[in-house]
């Protein structure tokens, strides 16, 4: 992998990381009312409540993750097929 394609793909992931999150924020709240998720060491909340929100929040940042990736290689073969 060249340096500006790793360059270009730790740019993908925080852009990914940063998209997944807020993402997260506004399903959560459509979801539950709330403004915040539970964390895992929040003992005010039930394991229920705990386990769903982690598992909504990997499928959301595992989907952006993939999505932006993917577009990335995308594009950087279709850079690489005109310039070849």
């Amino acid at each position: 992998m060249r340096s500006v394609e790793k360059v270009a793909s730790l740019g993908m992931g925080m852009l990914s990381a940063t998209l997944a999150a807020a993402l997260f924020k506004r399903v959560w709240k459509a979801a539950s009312g709330q403004d915040d998720a539970p964390d895992a060491d929040d003992l005010e909340r039930g394991w229920a409540e705990i386990l769903v929100a982690a598992t909504v929040q990997g499928a959301i940042f595992g989907l952006v993750k993939a999505v932006v990736h993917r577009a990335g290689a995308q594009t950087f073969r279709r850079r690489s097929a005109a310039k070849g």
